[in-house]
């Protein structure tokens, strides 16, 4: 089982962000190594959903890594914990790496020639293919983004506000209703429950840009 280095205290990781901003550049150095060393377990644990993928753990782990020092070295300590900002960026960089990985292999393989036609024109793999399989890696960033959305939502709506939003695009396993029928379900107009729905959006779309 592996073992890590206590997280940092929120005083613990301001200090070290000011030395790495405003430090001298062994101070800067010595920080930075030790944000790396006291976050490595966000790298792991984020790797972990990586494990049925055909790729070398130790790669992702590295790949990870680069992410995290990205993260430290771009924190804006004014918009929360490092740990919540860094988990985007190493999950950003596993998938930038994967995309990069799935286009390359594209390029070598599906363009070989693999036999010939009744004419004898040569046969590419990406002739015969189905063009139109799942991206598991959009699928990825889809239920990514999803999972951001649904925790901007109980941080930025209102109680009504959440419900009408949950009540109206099924969330969470319920039944996608109408505004008239979330209207009588709550004693509001249609015209209400609409501007209501609105603003929500308005206010998660604009949330979810500045994250």
């Amino acid at each position: 089982m592996e073992t890590f280095q206590k997280p940092l205290t929120q005083e613990e990781e301001a200090g070290y962000i000011r030395l790495l901003r405003h430090g001298s550049p062994e101070e800067a150095e010595r920080a930075q190594k030790t944000l790396v060393e006291r976050n490595l377990r966000l790298v792991v644990h984020i790797v972990k959903k990586y494990q049925n993928a055909d790729e070398d753990m130790e790669d992702f782990i590295s790949i990870g890594c680069i992410g995290l020092i990205k993260a430290i070295r771009t924190f804006d300590e004014k918009k929360g914990r490092l740990a919540t900002y860094a988990c985007r960026c190493i999950e950003n960089e596993l998938l930038m790496f994967l995309r990069g990985k799935k286009k390359s292999s594209r390029e070598v393989s599906l363009f070989e020639p693999i036999g010939q036609d009744k004419e004898g024109n040569e046969i590419h793999l990406v002739d015969v293919i189905e063009q139109n399989q799942p991206d598991i890696i959009e699928s990825m960033e889809l239920t990514g983004n999803i999972r951001r959305l649904l925790a901007l939502m109980d941080v930025s709506l209102t109680e009504r506000e959440r419900r009408i939003i949950i009540m109206r695009y099924g969330l969470y396993g319920n039944r996608e209703v109408t505004q008239n029928e979330i209207g009588e379900a709550l004693g509001i107009s249609r015209s209400y429950v609409s501007r209501i729905e609105k603003k929500a959006l308005s206010k998660l779309r604009e949330r979810f840009e500045k994250e």
